[in-house]
């Protein structure tokens, strides 16, 4: 018996700038995420179209979150086909463009006491601090 027949590979998928994250579970994403677009910034694909489906947009959320950190992403937004919100299309710069600088994170906004009290209370539920 080989050991090449044992052994299991992981599948290679072709690098076409479309991930579609239905096959994968929710902890895997970020991982996933990062690396493909590493992937393809290295391949010259600057036009990536993630597919998360629509649901709840649980997983949405966190894709967008995961773009708004990530340095190489230029901007993301929803398609505007058939799938609209079940798509997120993101453009990311090319490999031979230098990365914006990360910006440090911003400091959450005190609400002055002069404020009325409504909007402090929606502050203090609704902005995580």
């Amino acid at each position: 018996m080989e050991s090449s027949a044992t052994e299991t590979r992981p599948a290679q998928a072709p690098l076409d700038g479309v991930l579609d994250l239905h096959a994968f579970r929710p902890q895997e994403v970020p991982d996933l995420l990062r690396e493909y677009l590493q992937a393809c910034r290295a391949a010259q694909i600057t036009e990536i179209r993630i597919i998360h489906g629509k649901g709840k947009g649980v997983l949405r959320e966190t894709v967008h979150a995961l773009l708004r950190r990530e340095p190489m992403v230029r901007n993301f937004r929803l398609a505007n086909d058939r799938s609209s919100w079940g798509a997120t299309l993101v453009d990311i710069y090319p490999p031979d463009a230098p990365l914006p600088p990360r910006s440090s994170p911003a400091s959450k906004a005190r609400v002055p006491e002069s404020a009325p009290g409504w909007y402090r209370l929606l502050q203090r539920i609704f902005v995580k601090r």
